[in-house]
């Protein structure tokens, strides 16, 4: 009986309350399910066996990763936008970026938009890491690549015709055959570039409508002048959760990028956004000292770590949801310093494969950080208006 297999039994009871030593840390039976792995979706397709429960789902689904790969491709390739109605709960409630969009009504509009722009649109299912079961619910974290042209005209601007190629990783909570609520990232900063149009000008317009305070304080990596927390393993044994935890501990929250080669393998390629593979702990490195040198003070949030086996030996495939709250006080990766309140929600998957990190994906909307960056907190009129 593997790891995996034996926590199943006690832990993968409940996604929201495994009694592990960990409050944010989970994990799913990777025996229980088709992976992906390395099939694409016409072998992927052709799997017949069930493996989990899947009470309260439609007879069809074999397990919750079928769930998520067949709806993606029924509702976006197949165009069944109706599917939508039999798989989102009414009341859902999506996050994206800064955004959070309410019912299943706006997100059938926003998936016939999202066709209209790219009618061609070919998702491809890279990964669905998960954990959960069919009593208290499953949580997907699915990483999708995206061919596209762009054949009729978006929020971005008219139509260009060009052809686009950009990721989207998306956090699915999902009870009794209904997605309750989801966490979509989109590369949007990369969308935007390879269609020709200027993201500051995009952002600028994105950032136009009305808004009130969403601002209630400032988010610091220090409380007060206390240093971070320390994260400490509870065990000398490796453990795919303390590992994942003190990496991103020491890396994202204590800005100790001396440290990189402890957690990544000498050959490690970091996927970010704009399409820019990083190979090595030099490029690695200098990806995080450019985002931290952006909002050098913010203050970064783990929300949720899920934990697979991989196929290989030695192999973990692991999701990372997370937010970074600060001040756009630094000259790095989004230009001069404007001094607003920013928020980034992102999505990252690792593979680690003996102790070591050798792939990642970081995703997040570089768009949505210009839109906040550039945003016009009043109209003119508004400015101008004394209420005494």
């Amino acid at each position: 009986m593997t790891k995996t297999e034996e926590r199943s039994k006690e832990e993968v009871k409940s996604p929201f309350h495994q009694p592990t030593h960990h409050d944010k840390v989970f994990y799913g039976d990777s025996n229980l399910v088709n992976s992906v792995g390395y099939a694409d979706y016409n072998e992927y397709s052709k799997h017949t066996a069930r493996k989990q429960r899947m009470n309260g789902f439609d007879d069809e689904y074999l397990d919750f990763v079928d769930y998520i790969i067949k709806i993606t491709h029924r509702i976006w390739e197949e165009k069944g936008i109706g599917v939508i109605y039999q798989t989102y709960h009414n009341d859902v409630t999506m996050h994206t970026g800064t955004d959070h969009i309410k019912g299943v009504n706006a997100v059938v509009s926003g998936t016939l938009q999202a066709l209209h722009a790219f009618p061609d649109r070919r998702l491809i299912g890279e990964n669905v890491i998960w954990s959960g079961n069919d009593e208290e619910g499953f949580l997907s974290s699915h990483r999708v690549a995206s061919n596209a042209t762009n054949l009729g005209d978006s929020a971005f601007g008219p139509a260009t015709g060009k052809k686009v190629f950009f990721r989207t990783t998306v956090d699915c909570f999902v009870h009794s055959n209904r997605i309750v609520e989801e966490w979509l990232v989109r590369d949007n900063l990369s969308l935007v570039k390879q269609l020709g149009f200027d993201p500051v000008e995009v952002a600028k317009k994105l950032g136009q409508s009305p808004v009130i305070q969403t601002h209630f304080g400032l988010s610091e990596t220090m409380n007060g002048q206390l240093m971070p927390t320390v994260y400490s393993p509870k065990s000398n044994d490796f453990e795919i959760g303390d590992f994942i935890l003190e990496m991103y501990n020491k890396l994202w929250e204590w800005r100790l990028f001396n440290h990189v080669k402890d957690f990544y393998a000498d050959h490690a390629v970091v996927h970010y956004i704009c399409n820019q593979d990083l190979i090595g702990s030099s490029q690695i490195q200098g990806m995080l000292v450019s985002l931290f040198a952006t909002f050098p003070s913010a203050k970064f949030i783990v929300e949720r770590v899920t934990c697979n086996e991989g196929i290989q030996h030695n192999e973990w495939d692991v999701a990372v949801r997370w937010r970074l709250q600060g001040i756009h006080e630094g000259i790095g990766y989004f230009g001069s310093p404007s001094g607003k309140p920013v928020e980034i929600l992102g999505i990252n998957h690792l593979k680690v494969r003996n102790r070591k990190i050798i792939e990642e994906w970081i995703t997040f909307d570089g768009l949505d950080v210009l839109r906040q960056i550039y945003l016009e907190e009043q109209h003119e009129e508004e400015k101008n208006y004394k209420p005494f």
